[in-house]
């Protein structure tokens, strides 16, 4: 039983590395430089060691994705719960959203950094799927309908592209943290958001 467990506790550590490794790699030069062999040179293991725990290197950005969404979602949680109200929990929910895309700006560009995740990708992963029920439910919520049709899925589309486009904008300007005229701005969007919610 010993052996088996400091077996599992060396194999998280080679996929922890590789994990590192690839993100130091992303940050220095971009997803586009990322190669199996660059990681294996930069943890000091053989290239079949490295796909023994990640097949491709689109399986480490979909880890990084899967991270990044969890971490996402649990902020989005935490503050949605700290409102009954719908609009007022959408309101708040974006201004966390933004805070996190410029607090965990690493993590926000690996999670898009081949664009929006499609519905099928949202469906696959389970990460994204949680983020978006917990966005959702405040919609389905403040628009009155019955049920989630496609009129909710749209609208929560329409919300999420606010976010991400306005995050996407203001980091491009390689500000450490967004200032007060980029917060008026998501209040604004979201605002007029929340008051077409029924339209």
């Amino acid at each position: 039983m010993a052996v088996t467990e400091k077996r599992l506790k060396q194999k998280e550590q080679v996929r922890d590395s590789i994990l590192e490794a690839a993100k130091t790699i992303i940050l220095k030069e971009g997803w586009q430089s990322v190669s199996i062999r660059k990681i294996a040179d930069a943890i000091s293991y053989s290239l079949p060691v490295v796909y023994n725990h990640f097949e491709s290197k689109d399986a480490i950005l979909e880890e990084f994705v899967k991270q990044g969404f969890a971490m996402l979602s649990k902020v989005m949680d935490s503050t949605k719960s700290k409102s009954l109200n719908p609009a007022a929990q959408l309101t708040a929910m974006a201004s966390a959203y933004f805070q996190f895309a410029f607090e965990q700006r690493e993590y926000y560009q690996m999670m898009f950094g081949l664009g929006m995740p499609s519905c099928e990708r949202v469906n696959q992963i389970a990460e994204i799927g949680n983020f978006s029920k917990i966005v959702v439910d405040s919609i389905h919520k403040l628009s009155g309908t019955p049920d989630i049709d496609e009129q909710i899925i749209l609208k929560f589309h329409t919300f999420w592209s606010i976010l991400h486009g306005l995050s996407s904008i203001n980091m491009v300007n390689m500000t450490a943290t967004p200032n007060e005229m980029q917060q008026r701005v998501l209040q604004d969007a979201v605002q007029g958001f929340i008051k077409n919610i029924n339209n």
